[in-house]
């Protein structure tokens, strides 16, 4: 098989008009910003479904946004997601990422608490400070959805939360519960499917948002 002889940048301009053409003929039209993060995730995961699943709420596009131009914490429920984040991009606002699944400071606080080490580490990341204000993701684990869901009964107040989690267990019931509160903002992929590159390709969608920039731009 030969190499397409193409650059990244003509993979990736060919690649967002097919996904733009065949939105177009499933008669699926968005208004541009929310078509970008449809695109990018589509353009993740080759899945048209896509464009029916991610749900946001009325402010959450805007919300990110703004929090990102003003150098927000990004706090991020696995390593999946926040390896596959654009670095460079959230720097440039002044940004940083943080992700305490793995810390020997979760686990234990997860068997003393009897949590989840996703829920866990949410939990720690609260009482660091590091998440009012916050854009939260969570592309894998509903427990980290429930615990933030938690804690935002209890007061806590971030700029956006993206609950994208995949699987069968508690994940359709934590995208209900977050879409169902209304102090927040959010973005949700409705049912069992989302994961983690769907949790990175909001984000980075949100990043190029942010810095003017169009889907399909490279990294």
């Amino acid at each position: 098989m030969q190499a397409t002889g193409l650059a990244p940048a003509e993979i990736a301009q060919q690649s967002f008009a097919i996904i733009r053409r065949q939105l177009a003929a499933q008669g699926a039209v968005f208004p541009a910003a929310h078509a970008a993060v449809v695109e990018r995730v589509i353009h993740s995961t080759a899945d048209f479904e896509f464009a029916q699943l991610l749900q946001l709420s009325p402010d959450a596009l805007e919300a990110g946004r703004a929090a990102l131009q003003q150098g927000c914490h990004v706090v991020v429920d696995v390593n999946m997601v926040r390896v596959g984040i654009s670095a460079p991009r959230l720097a440039a606002f002044g940004g940083d990422l943080y992700c305490f699944v793995a810390e020997p400071e979760t686990r234990t606080y997860a068997t003393e608490l009897g949590l989840t080490r996703s829920a866990a580490a949410m939990r720690l990341a609260a009482e660091r400070g590091l998440l009012a204000g916050s854009m939260i993701v969570i592309g894998n684990a509903p427990t980290a959805l429930l615990e933030i869901l938690r804690l935002i009964e209890a007061g806590l107040r971030p700029a956006l939360v993206i609950g994208v989690p995949v699987g069968f267990v508690g994940t359709v019931e934590s995208k209900q519960a977050l879409m169902a509160q209304t102090v927040t903002p959010w973005i949700v992929t409705t049912g069992y499917k989302g994961g983690s590159p769907v949790a990175v390709a909001i984000v980075n969608a949100l990043l190029r948002l942010a810095a003017g920039g169009a889907p399909e731009d490279v990294d």
